[in-house]
């Protein structure tokens, strides 16, 4: 790849990361009451695990998550983290500045409570205003509003991005 192409792409990234910033999920969400839908449950105790199955539904605020299959692992009265399988598995939630949704999809979510983190595995995307991110494996850290795309072990898919020009007023 040239240096001017490399400038571009890096100035494109730069670029996309500090839209991202701007406009992070809604902080308010976390402390909001979960609510869940499947067609079964399946709980065990002793190993904390919850596992929900057929068109499962999650609400917490503004954060919506649809899957096929979906386990939440409990710790000491906490939800540690959260599994969803689908084909795909699909998320949205409103921006902290309430200027439009951040959405997602992949075969497999994994969600990290306890750092707000959501990893994107397998024909993973993510779009916020149009700006979209595609690779096998995306790290969505909803906290910081910050975006990692490209560290799949098996380095199957290049990164694609897509960046839409800044509308003038």
């Amino acid at each position: 790849m040239n240096s001017n192409r490399m400038k571009y792409v890096v100035t494109c990234l730069v670029l996309l990361l500090i839209v991202w910033a701007h406009g992070h999920a809604l902080e308010s969400d976390k402390d909001q009451p979960m609510h869940l839908e499947a067609d079964s449950l399946s709980v065990d105790e002793a190993s904390g695990v919850v596992l929900y199955e057929g068109s499962v539904e999650i609400t917490q605020g503004s954060l919506r998550i649809w899957a096929d299959r979906l386990w939440i692992h409990r710790r000491q009265g906490k939800t540690e983290r959260v599994i969803g399988e689908g084909s795909p598995v699909r998320f949205r939630q409103l921006t902290e500045k309430g200027d439009g949704e951040v959405h997602g999809e992949a075969r497999r979510v994994e969600i990290n409570a306890e750092r707000d983190e959501l990893l994107l595995i397998d024909d993973a995307s993510l779009e916020q205003g149009g700006n979209r991110f595609r690779n096998d494996r995306i790290i969505y850290n909803r906290a910081k509003a910050m975006v990692k795309a490209g560290t799949s072990a098996q380095g199957k898919q290049r990164v694609q991005v897509v960046i839409e020009p800044k509308k003038q007023p």
